[in-house]
């Protein structure tokens, strides 16, 4: 099984790598290196934005993942979102995932202000769905909904 644990500066060429494989294979988009590398920048220099994790197999990264915050009132606690998932090919269908997956739930678990986890998949990626169910996850009964002025960032039409 992989070690998770929590990504580090040096970690920044591989999550790079990883979202812009992720664009490439999920949703067919070309990112700009430069602005990836500068959003990853800003999550690993400022936890506030977000917390990185990565799994790691003698010692290469194989895969990760970044937890950003909501805050729920109705709960009175954070809801951590899990973003840019990314696997290696070569390591996918192993647990990989339900590793990482289980790493956050027992983060979850120990902290008070933690409400739970959530993430958000295309609908039409099946295999991802049937993952995500047999963690007990279940595809709740809210739809998601966007505007991205696009154009006006730059961001190429990459809707994230």
């Amino acid at each position: 099984m992989p070690r998770i644990r929590p990504a580090r500066l040096d970690d920044a060429a591989s999550l790079v790598e990883f979202q812009l494989r992720l664009a490439r294979e999920t949703e067919d988009l070309e990112l700009d290196p430069d602005t990836v590398s500068r959003g990853v920048a800003a999550v690993l220099n400022d936890p506030a934005r977000g917390a990185y994790w990565v799994a790691e197999m003698d010692g290469k990264v194989i895969a990760s993942l970044l937890a950003t915050t909501e805050w729920s009132d109705w709960r009175n606690a954070t809801i951590w979102w899990i973003q840019s998932l990314y696997v290696m090919p070569e390591h996918r269908g192993q647990g990989v995932f339900r590793a990482m997956f289980r790493h956050l739930q027992g983060l979850v678990r120990e902290c008070d202000d933690v409400a739970g986890l959530r993430l958000y998949v295309a609908t039409e990626n099946a295999a991802a769905r049937r993952a995500y169910e047999a963690l007990g996850m279940d595809g709740t009964r809210y739809r998601m909904y966007e505007w991205m002025p696009e154009e006006e960032h730059g961001w190429g039409g990459a809707g994230r």
